[in-house]
């Protein structure tokens, strides 16, 4: 049985503004973001397929992403029936993996639990991979006109500041409580009218949070809500949302073994699950210099040359990674090197098709073309 979304039942001591569902709904058709490629339907296909890409990610970055997807694979049937190397190829730079393995799964279980119909509430979409409370909101009131609220981060801060909800949103009770209020503020659209002013509601409380209620410069003079907003009467804006716990940022580093022929071949294999970069083709990475070293027969050892470091940023970790470029010859290394079983040669036509994480690709990329044949 799907499960339902959960509410505290506690009073709730926040006044909801007046009309406050009823003026971002009309702001957003005037002055929010109307012109978005997945906003032009209510297929669940390609509302779903932006809401997993847009968490933790910029929408201009999305775009490229999207409608690459889309082309590739138009509807839910040809994502369930692609391979997970094909999906994860087609991410590849996005981050995140874990969401394309979960894209992945869930269009599967839609094909085969739900006849390849997305189930019409957001209960039912909770039941399917990767798909949480927000995301299953914003498909349900987007494509079925359920009232039920979202709470991704921009909507989070925005109604924060709105309600001058300063509780502590560490706190999973608190969060909860933010949930419930933001879902009363939905009470006073009528049943008539929700299938049109749903979809408006929830993708312009989302506008708001990205264009206007900003992080750390909120455009105050341009929100629909500033007259009733709490924390610009305190004069408090940035105060909001109240989130005391934070995660310690921690670093890593490793030494990659990226190893070439003469002809181009890349020696790739598949990364282990968990673990960084899960599922993706990367090259082979060792956490010190003199271990990759020590993996090579004592006839290269000296062969290999130290390229440049690279930072990658995370969203909670800074990967120091530290190439060590080796050129040899294809049989050498394949019976003397590195004998892991998802490893092996691919071509400079097959690589770039390949899930790869971001700063692999982009050093691949980088060699001079005498060295690696890119395309």
């Amino acid at each position: 049985m799907p499960k339902p979304l959960k509410y505290d039942k506690l009073p709730l001591p926040y006044e909801a503004p007046a009309a406050w569902a009823q003026r971002v709904v009309a702001w957003q058709l005037t002055h929010g973001r109307n012109d978005l490629p997945w906003q032009s339907t209510r297929d669940p296909y390609p509302v779903w397929l932006s809401e997993i890409m847009l968490q933790q990610t910029q929408v201009v970055t999305v775009l490229d992403y999207f409608n690459r997807f889309l082309k590739r694979f138009p509807n839910v049937l040809a994502l369930a029936q692609a391979t997970q190397d094909e999906v994860l190829g087609l991410w590849s730079g996005l981050g995140y993996y874990s969401r394309a393995r979960n894209l992945h799964a869930c269009a599967q279980q839609v094909v085969s639990e739900w006849s390849g119909v997305f189930p019409r509430s957001a209960a039912g979409l909770q039941t399917l991979p990767g798909i949480g409370p927000s995301t299953a909101a914003a498909i349900a009131s987007i494509c079925y006109g359920e009232r039920v609220a979202i709470l991704d981060g921009n909507v989070k801060r925005v109604l924060t500041r709105v309600l001058g909800f300063d509780a502590d949103l560490s706190q999973a009770r608190n969060e909860r409580v933010l949930w419930a209020l933001a879902q009363n503020l939905l009470e006073p659209l009528s049943a008539a009218d929700l299938t049109k002013a749903m979809p408006r509601y929830t993708q312009g409380v989302m506008d708001l949070g990205a264009t206007v209620c900003r992080l750390r410069k909120p455009l105050c003079l341009e929100c629909p809500v500033a007259d009733v907003c709490t924390a610009r009467q305190q004069g408090r804006e940035t105060a909001y949302p109240v989130k005391t716990r934070r995660v310690k940022r921690t670093s890593q580093s490793y030494w990659c073994l990226v190893a070439t022929t003469p002809c181009g071949d890349v020696w790739l294999s598949t990364r282990p699950t968990p673990g960084v970069w899960a599922g993706l083709y990367c090259a082979e990475l060792f956490e010190s210099h003199s271990a990759l070293v020590q993996a090579l027969p004592p006839k290269i050892q000296n062969q290999v040359q130290d390229l440049p470091p690279l930072l990658h940023k995370l969203t909670h970790r800074d990967l120091h990674l530290h190439p060590v470029r080796l050129q040899v010859s294809k049989s050498y290394i394949q019976k003397a090197l590195l004998p892991t079983p998802t490893g092996r040669w691919f071509s400079g036509k097959e690589w770039p098709e390949l899930g790869l994480p971001a700063p692999l690709r982009v050093l691949l990329e980088q060699l001079e073309p005498q060295q690696i044949l890119s395309r």
